[in-house]
């Protein structure tokens, strides 16, 4: 992917500029930066406590949308990763922060890199030492060559990126003597079965005693061959952990000595801010941050410490699919005098607003507690909010409840069209939505009581806690920091890192060592908090400005506004809104909005608009 021999036209985007760097001047240090396990929180970017009724922006009257800020110079690495990984490109090794190994000689050979790893002797942090191969040209010198073929050739971007690898780990066993003769050997997994190589190769080296070496050497150009990377929508190359995301035009530069620099750049990011390596995929870059955490609060025994998986409980009928599923929804039409005065299409997105749950939530741990009958109204009422658990109820019959018609289902898995309004309706919802459905319908709620709600039976954790309180505070000041100093592609790969982490949660998609990070009842109800603020904020807008959405997915609402009315939230707490999408709202797009009938046609007019496909409406990438 750098280079002049790539070896997939798959990136069509322009890649954000390199920081300017230098490979002098640059002193080398014992030990990298040490970043606490417990940082404070971030003055300027706090962790919202209000309740939902006050989770709204204060309204703002500005004329024009607000425009992006400046980059500023990006500052060249540190010497954070410097004990923990190297970069090796066609010219030779180097330190993330740009320093030559070996004198500056090319790594022409697999045995010169076999004692290159061994006299780096490098550290892991959060993750195994790492060495970085870049550009087609350094594979290619060890011997690491193969032809992927083309888009053309497969029936799908899956069938070509399973037979890149196959070829790819082919051609590094054909090479890999030279590394077993200096006693560097693919790594086992738990049965005892060595790891196929690839885009990683997984090795390891015993030493005198019962002492082990353990690296990983990263090959950048087939970094897209990688069976969990993220392929992406419509068959796209997507988020490449680390390296970017070509499609975004965050990938790293073509030039390898500017890709390198680059690279050295984000890994010392990774180090010093984060306190980690990247990990192989931005989940496991999130678990490694929590495992340190955990690791912290169990050697000082202060905290909340989890380190079993939480799968769901059985529920007796079980709702098809997820609990407390993300909503996409669109309106079927819309009237002529909402768009009357209307100027802008725009979209307005909660700031972070899965890292901003995942810090203020307290989540359930420990073994759920089945309970059913009188006992479940009595323990929700001796709280100001229901205990971290799953809750079956009844609702009254959607009619009866008079909610606007022009914001999505009160719940997700109650969808009015395929639900008799007229009838009760049953579902498990999370405590989260056990609460805000007893909210007034001007907050969002459903104004429901306790009663209505016909709580009939609950699986509720013995023990409650912040569990994700500290990782999100080691995020969130990176963010910040990206923000502030106009780093597009860190503040990108940090919302990459806290998504893909809290998304894996709801799945059992971890490797045996990995597996206490399965916790598909917190991310239930991560998803469930940020949909209930949306719809606050949503309430709130009707009541100031009299608008109502015409599309949302879970934590982003696209509204047509009229000329001075700002939507955005002027504080800096995470969870509140900000402008993320601006067009004019031409004659051709008002006509093409007033035109649709369905949700589907309104989908398209919207897409139309905004100038991108449909697959990018939803997709979650925040500010």
């Amino acid at each position: 992917m750098t280079g002049e021999n790539t070896q997939l036209a798959l990136f069509g985007a322009d890649p954000i500029e390199p920081a300017p760097t230098t490979d002098t001047g640059v002193p080398t240090q014992d030990e990298p930066a040490s970043v606490p396990s417990e940082p404070a929180e971030v003055p300027n970017e706090p962790e919202s406590t209000e309740p939902a009724s006050s989770l709204t922006p204060t309204p703002t009257e500005v004329s024009e949308p607000p425009s992006a800020p400046e980059p500023t110079r990006l500052p060249p690495a540190g010497t954070a990763a410097d004990p923990h990984a190297a970069i090796i490109t066609e010219e030779g090794c180097f330190t993330p922060s740009g320093q030559p190994r070996r004198a500056g000689r090319p790594v022409e050979s697999v045995e010169i890199l076999a004692k290159l790893l061994t006299w780096l002797s490098l550290k892991p942090k959060g993750a195994v030492a790492q060495v970085y191969i870049v550009g087609v040209e350094a594979c290619n010198i060890l011997g690491w060559e193969i032809d992927p073929g083309s888009e053309d050739d497969f029936d799908s971007m899956k069938a070509l990126r399973e037979h890149a690898a196959a070829e790819l780990a082919k051609a590094i066993r054909l090479t890999i003597g030279p590394l077993n003769d200096h006693g560097w050997f693919l790594r086992k997994n738990k049965s005892g079965k060595e790891k196929e190589p690839g885009h990683y190769i997984n090795l390891e080296r015993r030493t005198d005693g019962d002492g082990l070496m353990m690296v990983d050497v990263i090959l950048e150009p087939y970094s897209w061959t990688y069976p969990y990377r993220d392929i992406g929508w419509s068959g796209r190359i997507g988020e490449l952990g680390i390296f970017g995301n070509p499609t975004a035009g965050t990938y790293l530069p073509d030039d390898a000595a500017e890709a390198r620099r680059e690279l050295g750049r984000r890994l010392h990011f990774s180090v010093e801010q984060l306190g980690v390596l990247p990990g192989p995929t931005p989940a496991r870059t999130g678990a490694a941050i929590q495992d340190q955490v955990v690791r912290t609060r169990t050697r000082t025994g202060k905290g909340v410490v989890v380190t079993e998986a939480g799968p769901l409980p059985p529920l007796n009928d079980a709702p098809s699919g997820e609990i407390e599923p993300p909503v996409v929804w669109t309106r079927s039409s819309v009237d002529p005098a909402e768009l009357e005065n209307a100027v802008a299409l725009v979209t307005i997105d909660q700031r972070a607003a899965y890292l901003a749950s995942a810090g203020m939530l307290a989540f359930g741990y420990g073994k759920p507690q089945y309970v059913q009958g009188d006992v479940v109204a009595r323990m929700v009422r001796k709280g100001k909010n229901a205990p971290f658990g799953v809750y079956r109820i009844t609702m009254p019959a959607l009619r009866s409840l008079n909610l606007p018609d022009t914001l999505p289902p009160i719940l997700p898995v109650v969808d009015p069209q395929r639900t008799d309004p007229d009838q009760p309706v049953s579902t498990w919802v999370t405590g989260i939505s056990l609460d805000k459905l007893q909210a007034p319908v001007s907050e969002g709620g459903a104004g429901l009581d306790l009663d209505d709600l016909e709580v009939s039976e609950a699986w509720m954790w013995p023990n409650e806690g912040k569990a994700l309180e500290a990782w999100k505070k080691r995020l969130a000041p990176a963010r910040k920091l990206a923000v502030e100093t106009g780093d597009a592609v860190m503040k990108r790969y940090i919302g990459v890192v806290y998504k893909a982490y809290i998304g894996r949660m709801h799945t059992d998609k971890w490797d045996d060592k990995f597996a206490h990070h399965s916790q598909p009842v917190w991310w239930a109800a991560i998803v469930a908090h940020c949909r209930w603020r949306g719809r606050s904020v949503a309430m709130e807008n009707s009541r100031t400005h009299g608008l109502w959405p015409l599309h949302t997915a879970t934590d982003s609402w696209v509204y047509a506004v009229p000329a001075g009315v700002d939507l955005a939230d002027p504080s800096d707490y995470l969870g509140k809104m900000v402008v993320e999408k601006h067009v004019v709202l031409t004659e051709e797009i008002r006509q093409q909005l007033l035109a649709a009938k369905t949700s589907g046609s309104m989908r398209a007019a919207i897409t139309a608009a905004f100038g991108e496909s449909d697959d990018d409406l939803d997709d979650e990438w925040e500010q």
